[in-house]
């Protein structure tokens, strides 16, 4: 494994020194980083996804664990199970496209002996982030890990009966501990849950780590769920909630996490980021 340790960490510092696909953005220089959940492409393979996040001219990319990587690869799929020669081949192909795999998640351990693993190879891979939703009992372990391995904690949360789906729940485990522990907050699962996704971000000032970032449609009669929409263009307030996070001083990810129209969700998704682009660079203009 050590004789991989090198080559590994030239890649990342790379990828770390890589620039931008294009011109940064207001928001960027303001230390907000906008990149891809890779469940958005879930039908599609890994490698595919690289295409996709490059084409849509960005650099972070957020990979779900389980996600299948194609190409050379096969069947092999995204997680700590990986050997150390396919570790280095990842992050060489992620570089030779200008993307950074800076998180990994949603990540939900059955077993606590599945958390050290699981931030070892974050760590290896030049990630800043897990999102995850911890037992209650594995807290202890999870904010040393955190600690020892330098990789913040994001905990994402999933409608009920997940144990994080309002922002009470979350706030009552990390209250006391450190800020390497935080929130990694899906804005669309508050308010399909009836929560207020302006006042759950509020409640939340200083510890967001990281977003799950969407727009909804409204809910309608008969349908199961409130689907995602092209931003501005739901009932989320998408800019008031850019405003908050920028009264906040926000510093962290924003993943795009677009589910629908999901074997074609290109044309929708550069719609969400010109969105994103002229708000966030009238706000932070305006300093509003």
């Amino acid at each position: 494994m050590r004789k991989y340790l090198k080559p590994i960490a030239a890649i990342i510092i790379a990828l770390s020194l890589a620039p931008c696909l294009t011109a940064q953005g207001k928001a960027e220089a303001g230390g907000w980083k906008l990149g891809v959940q890779s469940y958005t492409f879930h039908r599609f393979s890994l490698l595919e996804t690289f295409d996709k996040v490059k084409e849509l001219g960005l650099q972070y990319i957020e990979v779900y664990p389980g996600h299948k990587l194609g190409g050379e690869f096969g069947d092999k799929t995204f997680g700590h199970g990986l050997n150390a020669a396919d570790r280095k081949r990842l992050l060489e192909i992620a570089s030779s496209k200008g993307i950074r795999i800076i998180a990994t998640g949603v990540s939900v351990p059955e077993n606590p002996e599945e958390w050290e693993p699981l931030f070892s190879f974050a760590k290896e891979m030049g990630m800043e982030i897990i999102t995850a939703e911890p037992a209650y009992g594995d807290w202890d372990r999870v904010e040393s890990l955190a600690a020892k391995y330098g990789i913040r904690l994001a905990v994402h949360n999933h409608p009920q009966p997940s144990g994080y789906w309002n922002p009470d729940l979350l706030l009552n485990q990390i209250g006391k501990r450190s800020a390497m522990t935080g929130s990694c907050a899906d804005v669309g699962h508050w308010a399909r849950e009836g929560l207020s996704s302006i006042d759950c971000l509020r409640k939340l000032q200083g510890r967001i780590i990281s977003l799950h970032f969407k727009d909804i449609a409204p809910k309608r009669a008969g349908e199961k769920e409130q689907h995602d929409v092209i931003w501005g263009s739901g009932i989320l307030r998408v800019r008031e909630m850019l405003l908050e996070l920028k009264r906040q001083n926000f510093r962290g990810l924003l993943s795009i996490e677009y589910e629908y129209n999901w074997d074609n969700s290109l044309p929708d998704i550069r719609r969400c980021i010109d969105f994103y682009r002229q708000v966030t660079d009238e706000i932070f203009e305006g300093g509003e």
